[in-house]
């Protein structure tokens, strides 16, 4: 039999399909539970890359791809095609590319600093080149950026939602840890791209995971919250019924004792939740223990929602970018595409009242994982990669900078007074008004919702899925001047570190925050902590 293997690079993970090339069927699937790299976002990424050097973050990236291809339960020496989509950070850490181009952006920023911009155009290269266990020969496809900011993933979700065939304004975007988004306006295209944050994954909250057996994806009301829960299939089932006022449980359901964690669109569904039952207020819950409690134990803490709100937030401000840079209003845009996990999960009217999606899209489609929908799509039918180059240089895309966007600033600013300081929607748009931005239309009636796929990722294969959790590796050194006093250790948020007997720093990477942390190096009393240079556990 001869095989193909299909990848995902996401800012959360590495999702992974084997297939067999002489039919093109997908036959077993395989994902992470987060990233191999050190932080919780693209920007953490790529710093750590920046810093450390390119050849480090690369062996870490490509020991996680390797271990997730073993467990697709083929034989690795009979695979002849690699596929892979993802944005162009997470593919230059794959293929070991520079990437100093993305981290500065502009011309001027470029010239000042001797930077050569990359092409990224689509090519089909080795697959034993960029570190992958597969034989000699075997063939690694790329499809293009439509420009350096704007990645094969942003292209695979206006490609495989019918985006780019829609004759009226419409809006798409991928709900993931860094959300990129489009807006179609007639023949032109304006995209951005917001560091959203991981809620949006599950991660960073306290019994976050990815969506996956046993997480509670959703809330059913019925009087009261009924816990969607995700069997073994990724589908969801009914859970336990609760009252968050009083945090019991007050109805078991089938999937009573199952729940293992929440999902980014369980949270989204708690925030929705939380403002139907007057439970947020100025950045706290306001029952008894500050917590929303679900079943089996798991909950939500006021930090918790906060980081949800947070992404809420670059959200909204994103799509508040968009539209004045296209120079339309709210009220033009009717139709929205939603792709990612939690494009798929979420319950598109609670993301719609929460603020999502834009509050006039009264048309929403529900897409899954588009990036390694398209990776598979090539894998059978390597020609496409043509099509995609011919689709990538005709776009006209403005893209929009929101780091440095004075709209984004000043809605994402007032996105947190909203949430965390609790200022009105009247003084919202007072602010608005200011500021020579349109004004917020309220929420109203109830939209037509699309669901295109069951779950993000469709097809998993007779193999079934596989979760790992046994990916990235250790960062090692000594410290010159270290006592070994351990203080480093006691400050990190997230277990990552420890000191050994012998004065050793050992950091597990995929647990660690990196530079959006870096609480052990400032905590250090002798300063004698310098992340950068640790080296990779051989």
């Amino acid at each position: 039999m001869r095989y193909g293997i299909s990848l995902d690079m996401g800012t959360s993970g590495t999702r992974a399909h084997s297939v067999d090339l002489s039919d093109g069927k997908i036959l077993s699937t395989s994902v992470t539970d987060c990233h191999p790299l050190p932080g919780a976002n693209i920007m953490d990424h790529l710093t750590f890359c920046i810093n450390v050097g390119t050849e480090l973050a690369h062996k870490i990236v490509m020991d996680t791809v390797n271990k997730v291809i073993r467990t697709l339960d083929v034989d690795l020496k009979k695979v002849e095609k690699v596929s892979i989509c993802g944005n162009p950070i997470q593919l230059s850490l794959f293929q070991g590319l520079p990437v100093d181009d993305l981290a500065f952006a502009g011309e001027n920023a470029h010239k000042a600093r001797g930077i050569k911009v990359l092409e990224r155009n689509a090519g089909v290269f080795s697959a034993v080149d960029v570190g992958m266990d597969v034989p000699d020969g075997c063939e690694l496809y790329v499809p293009p950026s439509i420009r350096h900011e704007i990645g094969a993933d942003a292209l695979a979700m206006m490609y495989k939602s019918g985006f780019l065939e829609q004759k009226e304004n419409c809006l798409v975007t991928d709900y993931g840890t860094n959300a990129e988004m489009a807006l179609k306006v007639g023949d032109d295209i304006f995209t951005g791209s917001a560091a959203a944050g991981p809620a949006m994954e599950g991660q960073s909250i306290k019994h976050g995971m990815l969506a996956g057996p046993g997480a509670i994806s959703d809330l059913e009301y019925d009087f009261q919250w009924r816990c969607m829960v995700l069997d073994e299939n990724i589908m969801p089932q009914p859970g336990d019924k609760v009252d968050f006022n009083l945090n019991m449980i007050t109805d078991e359901g089938p999937m009573h004792g199952k729940a293992k964690g929440i999902t980014g669109t369980g949270v989204i569904a708690a925030v929705a939740a939380a403002l139907a039952g007057n439970l947020w207020k100025r950045g706290k819950l306001t029952n008894s223990d500050e917590r929303m409690v679900f079943q089996d134990r798991i909950y939500i803490d006021s930090h918790d929602i906060s980081e949800a709100c947070k992404a809420i937030g670059a959200m909204r401000a994103g799509h508040f970018t968009l539209v004045e840079k296209a120079g339309i209003k709210f009220d033009d845009l009717r139709i929205m595409y939603m792709a990612g996990a939690s494009g798929t999960y979420v319950d598109a009217v609670k993301a719609r009242e929460v603020g999502l999606l834009p509050p006039s899209c009264d048309k929403i489609y529900q897409y899954g994982n588009t990036s390694l929908a398209m990776a598979t799509d090539i894998l059978r039918n390597p020609e496409l990669l043509d099509e995609l180059q011919s689709i990538a240089n005709g776009i006209r895309a403005n893209h929009v900078m929101f780091a440095s966007d004075p709209t984004f600033e000043q809605i994402y600013i007032q996105e947190l007074a909203y949430w965390d300081e609790g200022m009105s929607m009247d003084m919202y748009n007072t602010y608005n008004e200011m500021f020579d931005i349109q004004p917020l239309p309220k929420v109203q009636g109830i939209p037509e919702v699309f669901r295109m796929v069951a779950r993000d990722i469709p097809v998993l294969g007779a193999g079934g899925l596989r979760i790992i959790h046994d990916i990235g590796t250790e960062l090692k050194g000594y410290m010159e001047g270290c006592t070994g006093c351990k203080k480093c250790e006691k400050e990190c948020p997230e277990k990552a570190l420890v000191v050994t007997k012998d004065k050793q720093i050992v950091i597990k990477t995929k647990n660690c925050l990196g530079t959006a942390c870096y609480r052990c190096q400032f905590s250090c009393p002798d300063k004698v902590f310098k992340y950068d240079t640790l080296k990779l556990d051989a």
